[in-house]
């Protein structure tokens, strides 16, 4: 009975996809985007998932049901090389807030902020330089009403100034009339720990039809498990959804880019924390209003850390000069990428070094620590029956030389391989000489790259932190703003390079719930209370200030 109700599940699929051909040859090139029209300020939605490789239907996955983000595909462009710049969530999520690359700004490791459970080292937000901001305090200052609903997971606790609303209740409904809106909404049902909090939920595809990768045994364990996580990705599909219809029911979809995409590769073992393209290749969707580009397929490769400066270059903002990565889309597009980079660090409490740079087809790894195992003791991962099963398989004799190759107790030190012939990333070719000249390239670039940005992973975590505190045994503390009234204007500054100053505006006691951004000097009224506060990245808030203008 189950298998009829998944086949006639199937049916119902492809019927509502109707003639929609889901072709992956590339049809689109950066300069053609170009043509794209689009409004001064639009709106743009991101709606992101986690823990994903581009499992959709419309990226070719022939088991995935993903009806709604199928159809966004379908108005939409598919981009189907994007990556990550690590293996998981915390490191990427700081590269896209910032646009700058974990490892160059002390985000790399995983992770920095909450319970020390699981790292060896005090929580304790990075302090990046002092010229980082947040991409969303450059949309506030531009007049944009910025919400994000919810996860943060930066590295670093974000300053005031970041949004207007950051919060499970974070909505674009709540902007003032007309007021251009970003807005992210993260779902959360498909995030690794979904494959066993949702272990109750009905499977949406039976693990009859699971396609194993050949670095897994093909059994019942391992058959169930894919289910799971495509039966999870069903579900992320049908919140996605809900998003897109209430954008719709609005009126707004031809007022506002759609982008969707997952914060790196996917939940399983030898996906998740690595630099494989399991753990970095993501799906992205972008809908342009009035379905410009529809059904259109680029192959150009994006990084994460290009995705701030294209966020600003859509909305005519200028691109800071310390971003490292370049706009794909917008006024200020950049040729297409010739490389992309990635990096793992620490994992919970388990350190390892590794730095890799792709290409169109070849990946090119190097690892610092090679004595190291390739598989890590990372505890949370223990409540999978997966990783359960690998481990009682590896043990046991029953996997097979290739399934034995990520249980290796050390590792090369530099790994090669060619995308095209091995997506799996199973056949180093670093010794084989037919491949010198495209491992010296890939090497001399990796390095050029590694310099360029500075590199903080060769800095022991705990001298960095003391690094950032200034030698001191907690973060310094931001110096609280100060504040001169001339001509009737309240002009606010801070001595602390850096820093960002909130303020809001209190009326009869009505205190508002999202602090501005502090740009230029402002009036205020004898019955108006003025509340401020300064926030560099990093270092500890100042204290809330209160001012009110004296009565004449």
């Amino acid at each position: 009975m189950r298998r009829l109700t998944f086949y006639f599940s199937i049916l119902l699929f492809f019927i509502s996809c109707g003639e929609t051909k889901y072709d992956l040859n590339p049809t689109t090139t950066y300069e053609q985007l170009k043509e794209i029209n689009l409004p001064q300020k639009p709106n743009i939605l991101w709606i992101t998932c986690e823990d994903q490789m581009p499992t959709l239907g419309s990226f070719g996955d022939p088991v995935a049901l993903t009806p709604n983000l199928d159809k966004l595909a379908g108005e939409g462009v598919r981009f189907t090389n994007t990556f990550s710049t690590a293996g998981v969530c915390a490191p990427s999520r700081a590269t896209l807030i910032t646009g700058m690359y974990q490892n160059s700004i002390g985000t790399h490791h995983m992770r920095t902020l909450g319970s020390s459970e699981f790292r060896p080292v005090p929580s304790y937000s990075a302090v990046v330089p002092e010229y980082v901001k947040c991409y969303s305090e450059y949309l506030r200052q531009a007049g944009y009403y910025c919400t994000n609903n919810s996860k943060q997971d930066y590295q670093f606790i974000p300053p005031v100034t970041a949004w207007d609303e950051s919060s499970n209740k974070a909505h674009w409904k709540n902007r003032d009339k007309d007021q251009p809106f970003f807005a992210i909404f993260n779902i959360t049902i498909c995030h690794e720990s979904g494959m066993w909090r949702n272990k109750d939920h009905p499977l949406r595809v039976d693990p009859a039809d699971v396609v194993v990768p050949p670095y897994y045994p093909d059994n019942e364990v391992v058959r169930k498990e894919l289910a799971r996580n495509y039966s999870n990705l069903y579900e992320m599909d049908s919140i996605a959804g809900v998003f897109l219809n209430e954008l719709e029911a609005e009126g707004l979809l031809e007022n506002t880019i759609i982008f969707f995409y997952s914060d790196h590769g996917g939940p399983l073992p030898r996906q998740k924390r690595e630099i494989y393209d399991t753990g970095l290749k993501v799906p992205m969707i972008i809908r342009f209003p009035n379905n410009q580009m529809a059904g259109e397929v680029v192959d150009e490769m994006v990084s994460f850390v290009d995705f701030a400066p294209t966020l600003l270059s859509l909305t005519n903002i200028n691109i800071p000069d310390h971003m490292q990565g370049q706009a794909f889309l917008g006024n200020e597009q950049a040729p297409p990428r010739k490389y992309i980079y990635a990096a793992r660090d620490r994992l919970d409490d388990e350190y390892d070094m590794v730095r890799g740079i792709r290409d169109k087809r070849y990946k090119f790894f190097r690892n610092f620590q090679p004595e190291k195992p390739y598989i890590m003791d990372i505890e949370y991962r223990m409540q999978m029956d997966l990783m359960n099963e690998l481990i009682r398989a590896h043990e046991a004799g029953e996997l097979n030389e290739v399934q034995e190759l990520w249980f290796a107790q050390s590792k090369p030190e530099e790994e090669l391989y060619d995308l095209n012939s091995d997506p799996n990333e199973l056949n180093n070719l670093i010794d084989n000489p037919e491949y010198k000249e495209k491992a010296d390239e890939l090497r001399a670039e990796l390095q050029r790259w590694m310099d360029d940005i500075g590199d903080k992973g060769f800095i022991p975590e705990e001298e960095m932190i003391s690094q950032m505190w200034g030698g001191r045994d907690a973060p310094p503390t931001t110096e609280p703003p100060g504040l001169t009234v001339s001509e009737d204007k309240v002009r606010l500054d801070c001595a602390t390079p850096g820093a960002s100053i909130g303020y809001k505006i209190c009326k009869e006691d009505k205190e508002p719930e999202a602090w501005q951004v502090y740009t230029k000097p402002f009036s205020l009224k004898e019955t108006e209370t003025l509340r401020y506060q300064a926030h560099r990245i990093g270092y500890e808030p100042s204290e809330i200030q209160e001012y009110q203008m004296s009565k004449k």
